[in-house]
């Protein structure tokens, strides 16, 4: 099994080092973690996909965050799914430890994570909404 990081910072101008350091703490060699500089929006990002070239089954998967794995409520439950099912290598969002796939074998473990998984998409793509709504209005 080997572990990997993903971080993501929107913009060139915000720091990522806390989730690198976050990411270091849980265990993860520097030389395994994959960071983008840019929108969350979709996952056509560069170290994310040489990330995905490379994860194997049984391999980990870390992130201090679900916001920073992505913005759109579908797209981050289609890539869960990608990498849990088809992939099948686990996942561990660090901020919310109940989002750890590797806990399989328990079935109100996995209908838990499930629900949390699904309300935190959504609160992520909302949270870029309501962010991209206010910028709208203050630059009127």
């Amino acid at each position: 099994m080997k572990q990997y990081g993903y971080a993501r910072v929107s913009t060139r101008e915000q720091n990522e080092r806390r989730q690198f350091d976050a990411l270091i703490k849980f265990g993860i060699m520097p030389c395994d973690i994959y960071m983008d500089k840019q929108s969350g929006k979709d996952f056509d990002r560069k170290q994310y996909k040489e990330l995905m070239l490379r994860i194997k089954p049984g391999d980990l998967l870390i992130v201090k965050s679900i916001d920073r794995l992505g913005r759109s409520y579908a797209e981050i439950l289609n890539e869960w799914k990608r990498i849990t099912k088809e992939i099948e290598a686990d996942i561990v969002i660090l901020d919310m430890p109940l989002l750890d796939t590797r806990r399989k074998s328990d079935l109100t473990g996995t209908l838990i994570s499930d629900i949390v998984l699904q309300i935190l998409s959504y609160v992520a793509e909302s949270l870029c909404t309501s962010i991209l709504m206010l910028r709208i209005f203050v630059n009127r």
